[in-house]
């Protein structure tokens, strides 16, 4: 057993806010597990080539939307999956900043930072 704090983790700047890696590769879970932040206002085209995602919604508000326009609300209570290495906007609402408990499968190494491809979507 073993504890983090994301207090004191320091954040991944990610483009559009704030990654705290709370779980990576090295625990040997299998999975990550992070809390990230999207700041208000931002629209983040992201696509997870390696990783399967599910977010789940703690505070603020947004939405998530695929390439072929599949359109999810977020609020508090709200958890998405990206089963399928869905290409998607993230997008914060304006009023306020959205912060997330993202799942990663497998793991992440907690170091990644997002690089634009050609198609114009984020990945790592």
């Amino acid at each position: 057993m073993f504890e983090r704090n994301k207090d004191e983790i320091t954040p991944v700047e990610w483009g559009s806010g704030t990654s705290h890696r709370l779980l990576v590769e090295k625990d040997n879970m299998g999975f990550a597990v992070a809390h990230t932040l999207v700041r208000a206002g931002t629209e983040s085209p992201l696509q997870y080539r390696n990783n399967l995602e599910a977010c789940y919604c703690i505070k603020g508000s947004g939405s998530v939307e695929d390439t072929e326009g599949n359109r999810i609300e977020l609020k508090p209570g709200v958890l998405y999956a990206l089963d399928q290495h869905d290409a998607h906007y993230l997008r914060a609402s304006e009023h306020e900043d959205m912060e997330l408990v993202s799942i990663f499968n497998p793991a992440i190494t907690g170091d990644e930072k997002h690089t634009l491809t050609e198609d114009g979507f984020s990945s790592y």
